[in-house]
């Protein structure tokens, strides 16, 4: 090769290292600093002793070595290119492959059968959350009841306090369900309109509280219901219709209105808002009752009143003790709880007239479900001791409540809750609901039932005197006569006597024990009438 081919060859082979190794521009401060670059101008080979970093391209007529920034021992990495006497050297660098990548063996398959599976806990039906938001919405709708000391706690050896819930509007703990359960429908189903067809506490709360929301509401009643009944539900504002003559043929035509006409059927039932309104008992007797011991709440109608408060004396205290009471000719629960499943119908039914809201009723699934989670224990009462309390609570408390609302106070009297003695004790009083009639027969029945009035029969003779000396007696006993009657006695052998029947009634069961012994020892012939 030529001189002049050397000198161009030199000259185009450094132009294009300059242009493949140019510097980077300086880094900045909070750049890493990079040991492959360096700020020291480093040439291709060692620097000869002659020859200066800012010399031309030319030296001594042969190329000079054009500077570069990459270090010597780092060209390997690119091919070293060496200028020996205008001869260009070659080094060949082979691309070495990456290495093989060994991919791992995909794990095994496991069965289901060998995973682990935890059951999901399932969703509460009524939670206490629940309560607390139905509390804060009946606020402005429902008066806060009194739960209050009763005179009877000295007698029964416990402290009784009653809640009394049948001081409402219509005189039924059944107002906080309904009104929670009328508050919750949708705005399109309150304009529309509710529809009842039951003559009981529900029907009455749904009257009352759907026209103080101003929600239309119709109520289907049978010819045979009362006229002071139907006279209550129209004062109330409801819209009453007679129809049919059975409460089935009431119920039947309330569906078919509320079918054609977009109203909602309301029936007593076991919804959740339903609950949770009646659930909030609980909360205002743990407010108002501290340091409480146990709560006796009655089991009637749908159960509602026990399971909602029960949820809600539970999640505050779960000591409380709340113990459930329900009338002995319809123990629907009792007989629930010992086959562990609900049972649908009962084959018996109790007096229409007492307990006239536990007709045609049956126990919920989820009902049960809390009853039997929540109540510590579920017993029955008489007919006669809810007799008996009825009485007890116009004496000391000076109210007249039901057979239904003094179920409670009727096992603490029949002596059915020893284990409460000496103990705080709060007792529901759920409703008040009872015709004026009625309520007069029951307060007569209950007081044979306590042995406060008698009723005897004796043989007295005919001659003047016999009659008012009989009198006589009684009223030197301070015993107050009712009713008395005269008979002649047809039998031959008692030709010249008479038969007196005298209805009698005393203070108590001390004077009605005296009044006995000294009639039986002056009248042999005296025979008391069974109660």
């Amino acid at each position: 090769m030529n001189f002049a081919a050397q000198l161009f060859y030199s000259r185009y082979l450094s132009e294009r290292l300059e242009r493949l190794y140019s510097p980077r521009p300086a880094l900045k401060d909070i750049e890493e600093n990079d040991p492959f670059w360096q700020r020291e101008e480093l040439r291709l080979g060692p620097r000869e002793p002659g020859c200066s970093s800012k010399s031309g391209p030319f030296s001594n007529g042969t190329a000079g070595r054009r500077p570069t920034l990459i270090e010597p021992e780092r060209l390997k990495d690119f091919g070293e290119e060496e200028l020996l006497n205008g001869d260009v050297k070659f080094h060949e660098s082979k691309v070495v492959g990456c290495p093989e990548i060994m991919l791992m063996e995909p794990p095994k398959t496991r069965r289901v059968s060998e995973f682990r599976i935890i059951p999901r806990p399932p969703a509460q039906y009524l939670r206490f959350e629940d309560i607390s938001a139905a509390a804060f919405r009946i606020l402005s709708g429902i008066q806060k009841t009194p739960c209050t000391y009763s005179r009877l706690s000295k007698q029964y050896g416990m402290e009784i306090y009653l809640k009394k819930e049948h001081l409402h509007y219509t005189g039924s703990v059944k107002e906080r369900g309904v009104l929670y359960l009328l508050t919750s429908l949708p705005q399109e189903q309150q304009r529309k309109g509710v529809i009842v067809a039951a003559d009981c506490n529900f029907s009455m709360a749904v009257a009352h509280h759907a026209v103080e929301l101003k929600i239309p509401v119709f109520v289907i009643m049978p010819s045979c219901c009362s006229s002071p009944r139907l006279r209550t539900y129209r004062d109330y504002g409801a819209m009453v219709i007679s129809y049919g003559s059975t409460g089935h043929d009431s119920r039947n035509h309330a569906r078919h209105l509320a079918k054609d006409n977009g109203y909602l059927y309301l029936e007593e039932d076991e919804s959740a808002a339903y609950l949770a309104g009646l659930g909030t008992v609980g909360m205002e007797i743990y407010e108002q009752v501290p340091k409480l011991d146990a709560v006796v709440v009655p089991a009637a109608g749908q159960y509602g009143l026990l399971a909602g408060t029960a949820a809600a004396i539970k999640h505050l205290n779960s000591q409380i003790l709340v113990i459930g009471v329900e009338p002995e000719g319809f123990p629907l629960l009792l007989q629930s709880l010992k086959t562990d499943c609900p049972i649908k119908d009962m084959h018996s039914y109790p007096n229409k007239k007492l307990y006239g809201d536990l007709m045609e009723r049956s126990l919920g699934a989820n009902t049960f479900e809390l009853a039997k989670k929540l109540v510590d224990k579920v017993i029955s009462v008489s007919e006669e001791a809810s007799l008996v309390a009825m009485l007890r609570f116009q004496e000391f408390e000076r109210s007249t409540v039901d057979t239904e609302g003094a179920m409670g106070l009727a096992a603490i009297l029949a002596g059915q809750l020893p284990e409460l003695r000496g103990k705080k004790v709060a007792v529901v009083v759920s409703s008040a609901n009872m015709e004026l009639e009625l309520v007069r027969q029951c307060v007569d029945r209950a007081l044979v039932l306590d042995d406060r009035v008698g009723k005897f029969s004796v043989l007295l003779g005919e001659w003047p005197g016999d009659m008012a000396k009989l009198l006589d007696v009684l009223s030197r006993e301070d015993i107050r006569l009712l009713d008395v009657c005269h008979r002649k006695h047809s039998d031959k052998s008692d030709f010249f006597k008479a038969k007196v029947e005298c209805v009698v009634e005393t203070r108590d069961k001390t004077q009605s024990a005296q009044l006995r012994k000294m009639l039986n020892e002056r009248y042999p012939s005296i025979c008391w009438l069974d109660r």
